[in-house]
């Protein structure tokens, strides 16, 4: 009860962080927001039965911690040089850009987001990847521009978050080079629009909430588990799989919407090579996601005998609701296309 009640303290008071920083009207004011935020959630990450899961506490800390330093160092530059215009301010720019991208994990400033998440519970996985990204975005959107740094932001989360998925096994994993090749689309929406990036994010929340309860659910974190027929219904593996490749961003499904939206923007404000980019560099993403759907559908392991009597009763509430989805997305996709 104690250990509860705990928690929800600190989860309100990380939610309490984010909104302060959202609406605060002075850097300082953002700065604090965010600390109180990364205060917050560093006591849901900890756990007394398990020292990685600690370990990982400490590294996001370090980590965070080092981007807060950044950020207060140039708001401070920012501050001593008042009287020069804010465009003209290259170095307090780049430093308060970077210092945001550092906080959500958007590469090249992606490498503790992959060990920090391959140890955490399902849950704190889930936060990671969508709650606390939200105040950073945010406060990126104030600042940012269109110019070459950003350009090579977007390019190079998307390829890393194609090429480190690649040989991944394990879950937890493969779904944090997922968040970092959506980070590259997230940055970009928000470049051409707020409205836009609004919608990308409250979508791949969504399914990225539906992905991760799914494997709490089946308690899996291993690529291979997924291979196993016995331990869930094939109609469940086939829904999972529909929503990871809308995740992915494959046609017609819910998660190739805001990407086709954030596509027709950017070739409408003449980024058509930043989109072709982008474009090449997703479909290798959404290749291993084929792969894993296709080989986990169409293979099957050899199991030992006492595997055969395991039945997961909890997961009969999950398929309606990953039906319910997986229909409108398909459904919204080609409602759209009716109208264009």
């Amino acid at each position: 009860m104690t250990n509860n009640s705990m928690k929800l303290l600190f989860l309100s008071t990380m939610l309490v962080g984010t909104i302060l920083s959202i609406s605060s009207n002075s850097w300082f004011g953002v700065w604090m927001g965010l600390e109180i935020n990364l205060l917050s959630f560093i006591p849901l990450l900890t756990n007394s039965s398990n020292l990685m899961m600690n370990e990982s506490s400490i590294k996001y800390f370090i980590v965070q911690a080092m981007a807060s330093t950044m950020l207060l160092f140039s708001i401070l530059l920012i501050h001593f040089k008042s009287s020069v215009s804010w465009e003209k301010m290259v170095v307090p720019y780049m430093m308060i850009s970077s210092s945001l991208l550092l906080k959500i994990g958007a590469a090249p400033f992606h490498f503790w987001l992959p060990e920090v998440m391959n140890t955490l519970s399902w849950n704190n996985c889930l936060i990671l990847m969508t709650w606390q990204k939200i105040a950073p975005m945010m406060v990126l959107s104030y600042c940012i521009k269109v110019e070459e740094f950003m350009f090579f932001i977007i390019v190079t989360s998307i390829f890393i978050g194609a090429m480190g998925g690649l040989n991944q096994t394990s879950l937890r994993q493969v779904m944090a080079y997922s968040s970092i090749s959506h980070l590259g689309w997230m940055i970009s929406a928000l470049i051409i629009s707020e409205n836009v990036w609004e919608m990308y994010f409250i979508i791949y929340s969504m399914l990225s909430a539906i992905m991760v309860f799914t494997f709490k659910k089946m308690n899996l974190f291993q690529m291979n588990q997924i291979y196993s027929s016995k331990i869930f219904k094939t109609e469940m593996k086939f829904m999972m799989f529909m929503t990871l490749l809308s995740l992915g961003g494959l046609p017609p499904f819910l998660g190739f919407l805001p990407k086709w939206i954030t596509i027709q923007l950017l070739v409408e404000n003449n980024m058509t090579f930043l989109m072709s980019t982008m474009v090449i560099l997703t479909i290798i993403t959404l290749y291993y996601y084929m792969r894993i759907s296709f080989s986990a559908t169409i293979m099957t392991y050899t199991e030992n005998s006492w595997s055969s009597s395991i039945k997961n009763k909890k997961l009969n509430f999950m398929l309606p609701i990953m039906t319910m989805i997986s229909t409108m997305s398909l459904t919204c996709t080609s409602t759209l296309v009716s109208l264009f």
